[in-house]
C-alpha cells in the first residue's frame, strides 16, 4: 500500500498521466462514435435540416486540419510550460518545480490537445471517399452511401475543437497567473495551513510532545528521502503483536543504509529481538530521491523561507516579496500555535494507548524552522524586519500558552540582536523603536 501511494503521488507530479489517460478515452470515444455512425446514426443526422452533411473530401480536410493544429498546439503548450517552469524554479527556487509539475491546469490543457489529436486521427481513418471500394462485404452492407462519412463523429470532433480553443484561452491566462509571485506564495501558504489543520486537528491542550521509549532498533535498507510513512499499517503491525513502534525519523528526513528509522518496544517478550518484524516495518516507509509536500509539513515551510531569502539576497533585493512570505509564515505559525502538535495515529484520548509513537516536533521547532531560518536575511533589511515583528505579534493572537508566547518573544529578541549587526543610523533606530513596541505588547 505504501508503494502504491508513492506511485500515485509520483504520477500526480508528472505530465504523462493525464495526457495518456485522456488519449485512451479519446480512442474509445472515437471507436464508439464510429460504431454508432455505422449502425445508422449518420443517416439520421443527414435527415435533420439543421445539420448540413459533410462529404468525404470535406470531412477528411476538416479532420486533417484539427489533428495537425492540435499536435502543433500541444507542442507549443508544452514548450511554454517548460519555459514557465524553468523561469519559476530559477527565480523562486528549484524546490518549487514540484508545485508546477502538479498543476492540474497545465496537465489538463496538454491532455485536451493530445486527446483531440488522437480522436481526430482515429476518425480520419474511417472516412471513405465515394470512389473507394469497401474494405469488406460487411462494410459495404453497413453503409448505403457510395462513400462513408461518420457524421456523428465529425460533430464530436468539432465540439472537441471548440473545447480545445476554450482550453487554449484558459491556458494562455493560467500560465502568467500561475508564475506570479503572489499567486505562488498564496498557493504554498494556503496548502501549508490546510495541512496543519489536517495533521493537527485538536486544539492546544498545553501538553508538549513527551519523551519516547526506546527498544530494538530497526534500520533502513535503502537511501533517500522519506516521502511517505504508512502510519495505519504500522499501527496494525504493532496492534497485532501488542507492542509499540517508536519512530526515529519523520517524513522528509534523509536516511541511508543501517540508519535507525524506528524502535521495536516490546517489554513483555524476552525474545522481542527475534520477533521484531523489521521487514514489515521497513515496507511502511517509501523512499525517494526528493522531498515531497504530501506528508512533509516542513517542506512547505522551507519553500516559503527559500523564496523570502532569495528575495532578500543582494542580487534580487525585493523586500516586498519577502514580506508576503513572512505574512504566510505568520499565518501558518498562528495556526500551529493554537493546536496540539502531537500526531495521533488512531485518535485515542490517552496518547499512551497509541501503538505508534511518532517523532513529534514542538512549537519551538516550527518557529525556528520558519522565522528562525529566514531571520538572517530579514535582519539585513529594515522593511522586512518591521514586517517580521508584525507577523510575530499577529501570530500571538491565537496562542493560549504562555510558553509559546515566550518563544515568539524570544524570536523577536533574536531578530533585533541580529539587526544591530547589519543596520546603522536611522534604519536601526526605526527597528529598535518597533522592537520596543513589540516587547511592550508581549509584556
Amino acid at each position: 500500500m505504501t508503494k502504491l501511494r508513492q506511485w500515485w503521488q509520483d504520477i500526480n507530479a508528472s505530465y504523462w498521466f493525464l495526457p495518456a489517460l485522456f488519449s485512451v478515452l479519446a480512442l474509445f470515444l472515437a471507436l464508439g462514435t464510429i460504431y454508432l455512425d455505422r449502425i445508422g446514426w449518420s443517416e439520421r443526422l443527414t435527415d435533420l435540416p439543421q445539420i448540413i452533411p459533410a462529404r468525404p473530401e470535406g470531412a477528411s480536410n476538416m479532420l486533417t486540419v484539427i489533428a495537425g493544429s492540435m499536435i502543433g498546439t500541444a507542442a507549443t503548450v508544452f514548450s511554454i510550460t517548460i519555459a514557465a517552469v524553468a523561469y519559476a524554479s530559477g527565480n523562486y527556487g528549484p524546490r518549487l518545480l514540484t508545485n508546477f509539475m502538479e498543476d492540474r491546469g497545465n496537465q489538463f490543457s496538454l491532455a485536451i490537445f493530445i486527446s483531440t489529436f488522437v480522436y481526430a486521427i482515429t476518425v480520419l481513418r474511417s472516412v471513405r471517399a465515394e470512389d473507394e471500394a469497401a474494405a469488406s462485404i460487411e462494410d459495404a452492407v453497413a453503409t448505403s452511401l457510395p462513400g462513408f462519412v461518420p457524421q456523428l463523429s465529425l460533430l464530436v470532433a468539432y465540439a472537441l475543437m471548440g473545447l480545445s480553443v476554450a482550453v487554449l484561452v484558459f491556458f494562455l491566462n493560467h500560465i502568467p497567473a500561475s508564475i506570479r509571485i503572489n499567486t505562488v506564495l498564496k498557493d504554498i501558504g494556503a496548502r501549508l495551513i490546510a495541512k496543519v489543520k489536517d495533521r493537527f486537528p485538536d486544539k492546544d491542550s498545553g501538553i508538549e510532545p513527551e519523551n519516547r521509549p526506546e527498544g530494538i532498533p530497526i534500520r533502513a535498507h535503502g537511501t533517500g528521502y522519506i516521502q511517505i510513512i504508512d502510519y495505519d499499517a504500522l499501527d496494525q503491525i504493532a496492534g497485532d503483536r501488542d507492542c509499540h513502534i517508536v519512530m526515529a525519523v519523520r517524513t522528509g528526513d534523509f536516511v541511508h543504509n543501517e540508519m535507525i528509522i524506528a524502535y521495536w518496544a516490546d517489554e513483555s517478550d524476552e525474545d522481542a529481538e527475534e520477533e521484531c518484524p523489521d521487514g514489515e516495518v521497513r515496507d511502511c516507509f517509501a523512499l525517494g530521491s526528493r522531498r515531497t509536500p504530501g506528508q512533509d509539513l516542513q517542506f512547505l515551510i522551507d519553500e516559503l523561507v527559500e523564496i523570502g531569502l532569495r528575495a532578500l539576497s543582494p542580487g534580487i533585493n525585493d523586500p516586498f516579496t519577502a514580506i508576503t512570505a513572512l505574512h504566510w509564515l505568520g499565518a501558518a505559525t498562528a495556526e500551529l500555535g493554537g493546536r496540539d502538535l502531537r500526531i495521533r495515529v488512531n485518535g485515542h484520548d490517552d496518547p499512551h494507548e497509541d501503538r505508534v509513537v511518532t517523532l513529534d516536533d514542538d512549537f519551538s521547532h516550527y518557529v525556528r524552522r520558519g522565522f528562525g531560518s529566514i531571520r538572517s536575511g530579514v535582519a539585513t533589511n529594515r522593511i522586512a524586519a518591521l514586517a517580521m515583528f508584525d507577523a510575530l505579534l499577529n501570530a500571538r493572537g491565537s496562542l493560549k500558552n504562555e510558553s509559546r508566547e515566550k518563544i515568539l518573544r524570544d524570536e523577536g529578541e533574536l531578530l533585533v540582536r541580529q539587526a544591530r549587526e547589519h543596520l546603522l543610523g536611522p534604519e536601526l533606530e526605526t527597528v529598535e523603536a518597533r522592537y520596543a513596541r513589540f516587547d511592550h505588547a508581549f509584556s
